[in-house]
């Protein structure tokens, strides 16, 4: 048997549905429209900070616009200048942190080139109530011990399209190409959580077909566009690329 790949799109309509239908369900128990998170409950609100405009930074913002339209979820969009100071921006995050309006805060990473060296002091800086991309320590300690939490919508993603393809993860072995905080070093915890047996790989693994050729699931979470080939992956293998690359034509 080749091996599977699975690919975002075919799954995301699945993903939708049952937040839709989640969404009924809590506008009939609660009598407001909009979607509850891991914590509390009522009329859902994100706030998204945004403050470097690539063409996969503007395609998460369209995404990110439609799906809370679809799901009626409350969507405000900030948009900080470039230029923008580190202590800006941490007031304005201290704002949304404060405001009972604001149920779910995002900060579009890569921030600007002159805020990168402090995105984890902003990062900690959001509510990790309000933490709904699962990067503030409170929810990255609470994955790790394997409690409720705000995971990282990426790993998370790509645990639930296994579930949904109905792949076995239970004593099966599991590589994770790439160990990056948000997709790598989380995609292992949410494995090994589900029972897989887990082997991380990074720029200093040795000998890398070796190691991937014994995955029954792979997922390759590395900026690196085709570095996973064929002859990397066993037979029956289920595999998932959770990179974006803008390739040039063949």
């Amino acid at each position: 048997m080749s091996a599977r790949i699975l690919e975002g799109k075919v799954f995301a309509g699945q993903f939708k549905e049952d937040a839709r239908k989640r969404a009924v369900a809590l506008q009939e128990k609660y009598m407001e429209s909009l979607v509850r998170y891991v914590y509390g409950k009522g009329h859902r609100r994100i706030a998204y900070i945004h403050g470097n405009s690539t063409a996969v930074t503007e395609n998460r913002l369209t995404g990110f616009f439609r799906a809370c339209e679809e799901l009626g979820i409350y969507s405000e969009v900030i948009e900080l200048p470039e230029e923008s100071s580190k202590e800006e921006i941490l007031a304005k995050i201290d704002s949304l942190n404060k405001d009972e309006k604001i149920h779910g805060i995002l900060v579009q990473l890569p921030l600007p080139k002159a805020l990168r060296s402090v995105e984890e002091e902003i990062l900690d800086s959001i509510d990790p109530v309000k933490d709904v991309d699962g990067f503030h320590p409170v929810n990255v300690g609470r994955m790790v011990k394997g409690e409720e939490a705000l995971l990282p919508c990426t790993p998370h993603g790509c645990l639930k399209m296994l579930e949904l393809a109905g792949i076995e993860l239970e004593g099966k072995k599991a590589v994770v190409v790439g160990r990056s905080n948000i997709v790598g070093k989380p995609m292992l915890h949410l494995l090994l959580s589900k029972n897989a047996t887990v082997t991380i790989c990074h720029s200093r693994t040795e000998n890398l077909p070796a190691v991937t050729r014994e995955a029954d699931i792979l997922v390759a979470a590395v900026g690196r566009p085709r570095l996973i080939t064929a002859d990397m992956v066993k037979e029956g293998a289920t595999v998932i690329d959770v990179g974006i690359n803008r390739l040039p034509p063949a």
